[in-house]
C-alpha cells in the first residue's frame, strides 16, 4: 500500500472518525465561536459543506477508477457549498450525524477496494488531498493529536526538501511573498515559534498558575532573526530537525486532556498546522 493511500485512510479512520466527538467537547460557546470563525452558522452546516464535497469528489474519484466517464464542471464554490447547507437543513440531527458516518464508512471501503495503480491518477490524488486531507485543516476545529502529528511528519517533515526542489527563480519568489530575505530566516521564525509554543504548553502543564504573554508578533519574529543570524545554514537545518523532533516528542506525549485546554490547543492548532499552511512552498 502506497504512503499516500494509507495516510489518505488514516484521515478517514482517524481524524474524520472523531471529528463530530472531538467538537462536541467544547463548551457551547466555544464551539460557536469557531464555527462562526469559519464562515458558518452552525457547525452541521459545516458538516453539509463536508458531505457535499466527499459525494461530489468520490464521485468522480470511483469513475476513473471503473473507467466510466464522468461531468467535468467548473464550480461556482458559493452557491455549491449554499446548496449543501440547503440539502440538510432540515434533517434531523441524529439522522444527520448518522448520514456522515455512514459516508464516512463507504468512502474507505471504496477507497480500499481501488486498484492500487488508481491511486498514482493525478486527478484522482488531487480530490483525494482535496476533500479529505486538506479539508480536514481547512476546517480545523478542535485539533487532534493525529493531525498535529501528520503536520509534523509529514508537512514540516518534507519541508527543506520541498523547498530545495524549486529552481532558483521559484525559490526567490516563496521568499520574497514570505517577507523575508532568506530560507534560513524562514527557518529561524518557523523555529523560533515551536520553541515559544512548547514553553507555554510545557509551562501551562507543568506549572499551576503558569502566566505568559504574548510577544508582539512583529518584534518577536526580527527578534528570531536576529538570534539565530549566527548559525551558518547547515546548523539551522541541524536545529530545524532537533527542533522538530522536540516538537513530534511532545505532540505524542501530552496528555489527552490538553487538546481539550483552549489555551494548549491555540497554541499548537496555530503554531504547527496553521503555520505550516502560511508557510507551505
Amino acid at each position: 500500500m502506497s504512503n499516500f493511500k494509507q495516510r489518505t485512510l488514516d484521515f478517514l479512520e482517524i481524524e474524520w472518525a472523531t471529528y463530530i466527538e472531538r467538537f462536541n467537547h467544547w463548551p457551547a460557546a466555544e464551539g460557536r465561536k469557531r464555527v462562526n470563525d469559519q464562515g458558518y452558522e452552525q457547525f452541521r452546516d459545516m458538516l453539509a459543506h463536508v458531505l457535499a464535497w466527499w459525494d461530489e469528489g468520490m464521485g468522480i474519484i470511483l469513475a476513473i477508477a471503473e473507467e466510466r466517464e464522468y461531468e467535468r464542471k467548473k464550480y461556482d464554490f458559493d452557491v455549491f457549498n449554499a446548496e449543501a447547507v440547503k440539502k440538510y437543513k432540515t434533517w434531523d440531527e441524529a439522522e444527520f450525524h448518522a448520514h456522515f458516518e455512514k459516508t464516512r464508512q463507504k468512502a474507505v471501503a471504496d477507497l480500499k477496494s481501488m486498484n492500487e495503480a488508481v491511486w498514482e491518477n493525478r486527478r484522482v490524488r488531487s480530490w483525494v488531498n482535496g476533500i479529505f486531507i486538506e479539508h480536514a485543516r481547512e476546517h480545523l476545529v478542535a485539533l487532534s493529536r493525529f493531525l498535529l502529528l501528520d503536520t509534523l511528519q509529514n508537512g514540516w517533515g518534507t519541508y527543506v526538501e520541498d523547498f530545495d526542489r524549486l529552481d532558483d527563480e521559484k525559490k526567490k519568489e516563496f521568499i520574497s511573498g514570505q517577507g523575508l530575505e532568506n530560507f534560513h530566516d524562514l527557518l529561524a521564525h518557523v523555529v523560533g515559534w515551536w520553541e515559544e509554543g512548547a514553553r507555554i504548553i510545557n509551562g501551562i502543564l507543568n506549572e499551576p498558575g503558569f502566566i505568559w504573554h504574548d510577544p508582539n508578533t512583529n518584534e518577536f519574529n526580527i527578534e528570531l532573526t536576529k538570534k539565530y543570524s549566527m548559525l551558518s545554514y547547515s546548523d539551522m537545518l541541524k536545529h530545524y530537525e532537533v527542533t522538530r523532533a522536540a516538537m513530534i516528542e511532545l505532540a505524542s506525549n501530552i496528555p489527552d486532556d490538553a487538546f481539550f485546554n483552549a489555551d494548549i490547543e491555540s497554541w499548537l492548532a496555530a503554531d504547527v498546522v496553521g503555520h505550516y499552511d502560511g508557510h507551505k512552498v
